[in-house]
């Protein structure tokens, strides 16, 4: 009796961790490399199944709602300052697909989305510490990527080899990870059931490219963002051999005062935001 108790029990576990689990992260952030007081904190969704995962942020779900409504109902009965609070420093997706290990990065750069497959390993070596954290206990953890060094704590009472951002691979679920110097943390503060993982809507098909040419796009938009956005309304961005998505030419062109001001207002945000998480 004892055995088939065990085996039920080990039969329940698998069901219950069979359907969507939704783990919330609180993310902790220093963008700004000459300002480490300007610390930045906003919680984030890493949505589960034993197949697939995607991570986006808990603002990104919020606009995906308001977008909805307003579709819905035709009305835009919301205000400049509302849609201020929605913005966000988690402005991407990255998801997960575990029958082919692979992770797809999505995000905008400019007016528009750009997906790329992830194409560095993430090889971690796990260490002797352990640690109580919240309800669980974990082990040590640690990797080089993307030019920091991260330590991580990942417990197996949870069996997914999964966590924030790009992390993954770790026997258990990582409950923590910051890098080295303290520039980023994430913090798992709750989890619970869901009945599916989140799907976004979005207009058209993000442009697929390699990493090193959204890195490339990026490095272009942040150098001259006026210049850029500028090109990406023609039908190719010169030099860079990738083929830019039609502008929208629905949206009306702003006047000269208004453009001058978009321009200054998105160079003063570049400009504090100098420290990002991936630095190579």
């Amino acid at each position: 009796m004892k055995k088939i108790g065990l085996i039920i029990l080990g039969l329940c576990s698998q069901l219950s961790f069979a359907q969507a689990n939704r783990f919330i992260y609180q993310v902790t952030m220093k963008p700004d490399s000459t300002n480490r007081n300007d610390i930045k904190t906003e919680l984030a969704y890493l949505d589960a199944t034993p197949e697939k995962s995607i991570f986006y942020g808990e603002k990104r779900l919020q606009r995906d709602s308001l977008f909805t409504k307003v579709r819905q109902t035709g009305s835009f009965n919301f205000d400049r300052s509302q849609m201020q609070n929605l913005r966000s420093n988690i402005d991407f997706t990255v998801d997960k697909d575990f029958k082919t290990n692979t992770k797809t990065f999505t995000s905008r750069i400019a007016r528009d989305q750009y997906a790329y497959e992830e194409d560095r390993p993430m090889e971690w070596k796990i260490l002797p510490e352990t640690a109580k954290i919240g309800d669980y206990k974990t082990q040590k953890a640690e990797t080089q990527f993307a030019g920091r060094s991260w330590f991580a704590w990942f417990t197996t009472d949870i069996p997914f080899q999964d966590g924030p951002y790009k992390f993954s691979g770790l026997p258990g679920l990582i409950v923590k990870v910051e890098d080295s110097k303290g520039d980023y943390s994430f913090d798992l503060k709750e989890t619970k059931k869901i009945a599916a993982i989140q799907a976004f809507s979005q207009s058209g098909n993000p442009v697929k490219v390699k990493r090193k040419d959204f890195v490339k796009q990026e490095t272009l938009f942040r150098k001259d963002p006026a210049s850029f956005m500028q090109a990406s309304m023609g039908s190719a961005r010169g030099g860079s051999g990738i083929s830019a998505p039609q502008s929208r030419g629905s949206m009306r062109t702003p006047d000269p005062n208004q453009r001058r001001q978009m321009e200054t207002r998105m160079a003063e945000e570049l400009k504090k935001n100098n420290n990002p998480i991936e630095l190579k």
